[in-house]
Parts: C-alpha cells; structure tokens; sequence
C-alpha cells in the first residue's frame, strides 16, 4: 500500500446456479440482551494468531504461484462449514516481464444474496537484493492469520447460519500482488485485487446482479500486529460500521476482556484521519463496493523494513483486534 495526500484471467466463478436473492432485510445490530453468548465467543479465539507460518509467508521473488494457494485452500476446506473455495490464478505484465499471480476467493454460502468481504494480501513486498529478507508480519502476515482464525473460531456458528440460509453470508478474499515490484504506480500495484475487481465486476451472481454488487460491505485489514495502532473511519458511507467497531472495542475494555488496553490506548478514533491510502480497496472502491479500511494510519515504524518480523509484533494487541472482529462478525451475521 502506499499512503497520499488527503483528498490469462480464469477464475472459477459461477460454477453453480445461485439463488434468488430474498428481499433485503435491514442490519440490525445484535440486542444488548444477547450480547453475553457474543462476547463468550469472542473469548473463544484462539491466542496465537501472531505466530509466522515458518515456509509458507511467500516472498516476492518465489513465484510462480503454487504452495501458498495451497495451504490455504486446504486450511478453509479442513472447516465444518464448508466454505466453497475459488482459485484465482493469472498472468500480468510486470515491470519484471509476466508474472504469475493467484488470489483465493472463498464463500461460506454462495448462494446468499449479499455478502459481508473481509480481505488481506499475502504476498510480501520485494526488498533490494543485499537486505535482510522481508518477513511481512505487520504486512500482511497477521491480517491473513486474522481471517483464518475468525473462520476456525466461528466455524460452529457459522456452519449453523449456512444452514439457516441466512441472506448475509461470509466471504474472504487473499489477494496477491498487492506490493509494488519496483515503484508504486497505477501499473505496478494491487495486480490481485484490480483483477479481481475487474472479474467480478462481470461475473453473474443472481437475476439482475453481479459478483461484486453483492458485496454488501468490503473490510481490508493491512498493517496490523504492532503495538497502539490507531484506526480512522475514512469513508462516511460505511462510518457506522466503523464506529460500531469503536463501540466493540469499549465495551469489551469494560468488561475487561482486552490485553495491555488502557483507556488512552483505545485503537478506533474519532476525527478524520491523517491522509489518504492506496491499498487492495482501490479497485472496489472505484466500482462502488463500501469499503472499510482496517489499516494503521500513521504506518507502523517497521513497515517495508527487515525489522516488520514476528519479534516486533505485539500479541496483545493481535489478540485484542481478534476479540473485537470476532464481536463484530457475530453481531453483523446474527450468529
């Protein structure tokens, strides 16, 4: 990603018929009544979500695509709810000639109408030969681990709203290529997310809609793992969302189910943000996706450095944004 000043492609998709999608109900936020179950499940999250996945966190200069699409087609597929998993590889040009790419789009129901999109790169930036290797924990190891262990954490929960056929079901996408190969540019960035923005923008999902006007809301965690991040809500058409976050976040503080989180050190702040950022949303963005960004603005102090590595990352506060994503899930599902 990169911060600014304010202001062959074959995915599999559409593999099956899809439903027609119910008349949509309005979102609802979880009674204060049911919160207890919520905030039990959120406890409920595994604690080592800041562990680095030793011979999987691709660098760069591996391609082409293979084992890391692997591993986590084969970690969603493990899953009692039975996520329908796609495989999204292809071939862009580069400014190191084609290269091979490959995203993961998995749907815990594709036959809902609408669908909640949490999104993360897995691909790590390339650093200039002679450096230490570049390790990507902050960017974006602990988003990818986020995802996958919010879809184990509530498998059982979400397995039981699949089989309700809920008219929200969840969707996470890996997207590749997001990092620049030599210098960040509209041709060299985010080679994952404009191809699958661009694919889905095509691709039929029910009468009369695409593939990405049924996203309903696209959440992109980047930067995260560092210690006292701040967040910004930096679109308003999804700043209730946003702020519903903040509202998690207190009252699990309250209830005294955060980790090294004092009242100053609160991660979801009001006010506008310091600038602007060019990350994986782009392309959906420009497409009229909502989108809400979960990036740590200003940067983490070790981004695009040898030193962004699992020593430098901050279990709590990797435990605490799970807690409170695991919240939020569960109250924007109903599960």
């Amino acid at each position: 990603m990169r911060s600014g000043g304010r202001g062959r492609p074959r995915l599999r998709l559409g593999e099956r018929s899809l439903l027609e999608p119910p008349s949509p109900p309005k979102r609802r936020l979880l009674p204060r009544a049911h919160l207890l179950p919520v905030l039990l499940l959120a406890l409920a999250v595994a604690s080592v979500f800041y562990t680095i996945w030793s011979g999987w966190h691709r660098q760069t200069e591996e391609l082409p695509v293979g084992r890391e699409l692997r591993f986590l087609e084969a970690t969603l597929r493990t899953l009692t709810a039975g996520w329908h998993v796609e495989l999204d590889p292809f071939t862009a040009s580069t400014p190191l000639g084609p290269l091979d790419f490959g995203n993961v789009v998995a749907t815990l129901d594709p036959g809902a109408a609408r669908h909640l999109t949490l999104a993360c790169h897995y691909d790590s930036k390339l650093l200039p030969s002679g450096l230490a290797p570049f390790v990507g924990a902050t960017d974006s190891a602990v988003p990818c681990a986020l995802l996958l262990e919010l879809a184990q954490a509530l498998d059982l929960e979400l397995s039981r709203a699949k089989e309700q056929a809920a008219p929200v079901t969840l969707q996470l996408l890996f997207l590749d290529g997001e990092e620049a190969l030599k210098e960040w540019g509209p041709k060299d960035s985010l080679y994952g997310s404009r191809h699958l923005a661009q694919l889905m923008e095509s691709a039929p999902h029910s009468s009369g809609f695409t593939r990405i006007q049924a996203i309903e809301l696209f959440m992109l965690l980047d930067l995260l793992g560092a210690p006292n991040p701040t967040f910004y809500s930096h679109f308003p058409r999804t700043s209730r969302w946003f702020y519903r976050l903040r509202s998690i976040e207190k009252r699990l503080h309250r209830l005294n189910l955060l980790q090294s989180h004092p009242w100053e050190v609160m991660y979801f702040q009001s006010g506008e943000p310091p600038g602007s950022v060019e990350d994986d949303h782009i392309p959906f963005l420009r497409r009229g996706v909502p989108v809400l960004h979960l990036i740590s603005t200003p940067f983490p102090s070790v981004w695009h450095t040898s030193d962004d590595s699992e020593a430098n990352l901050h279990p709590p506060t990797v435990h605490n944004l799970s807690r409170i994503l695991a919240v939020f899930l569960a109250e924007y599902l109903g599960l």
